[in-house]
């Protein structure tokens, strides 16, 4: 079966949990996931996706924005997920961008990101932006290639998260 782009969803809680096996430490980028969530456990995992659904409309903080996530599922597992931030607040502008995403580190290298990226830009449009920034550790050569694959200009480059690095891109949307 080929990928496709869902909401998030309770019925892939066993899929995720081995999916944050795999993926081990370190940020899962796109699944705008915070170290007070709790995902282990079945109520702890519905309380969350509840929480990304809700973020279409509600921030979940007051510094955030509303967003859209979407997971890359596949054969009823989750690969991945892309995330849109409808507007940029001073982190994303300078950092984070409107578009997050991630992909589980045994589905890399097949066009998942591409494909989600895709998505998430019908979205965009959708929701009537007319461009978005997307952003990437410099050192990221493949979510450098799915950026400029999409039609990301390359901006500069600034200081981002833990002093690395980050290549800043915008993608016309009309």
């Amino acid at each position: 079966m080929a990928p496709v782009l869902v909401e998030p969803d309770i019925r892939f809680h066993a899929s995720f949990l081995e999916l944050v096996e795999e993926w081990g430490e370190g940020l899962m980028h796109g699944f705008s996931l915070e170290p007070e969530d709790d995902v282990s456990t079945p109520d702890g995992f519905a309380t969350w996706v509840r929480t990304l659904l809700a973020e279409e409309t509600v921030p979940r903080k007051p510094s955030f924005v509303t967003s859209t996530t979407r997971w890359i599922v596949e054969d009823d597992a989750v690969l991945g997920s892309v995330q849109l931030r409808h507007e940029l607040n001073e982190f994303l502008a300078a950092v984070g961008g409107h578009v997050g995403y991630g992909v589980r580190p045994s589905a890399r290298r097949r066009g998942l990101a591409r494909f989600a990226m895709a998505g998430i830009l019908d979205i965009a449009r959708e929701r009537g932006l007319g461009r978005v920034m997307v952003s990437c550790d410099v050192d990221n050569i493949g979510s450098r290639r799915t950026i400029e694959g999409a039609g990301g200009v390359f901006q500069d480059v600034v200081p981002g998260l833990a002093g690395r690095p980050y290549r800043r891109y915008w993608i016309d949307l009309d």
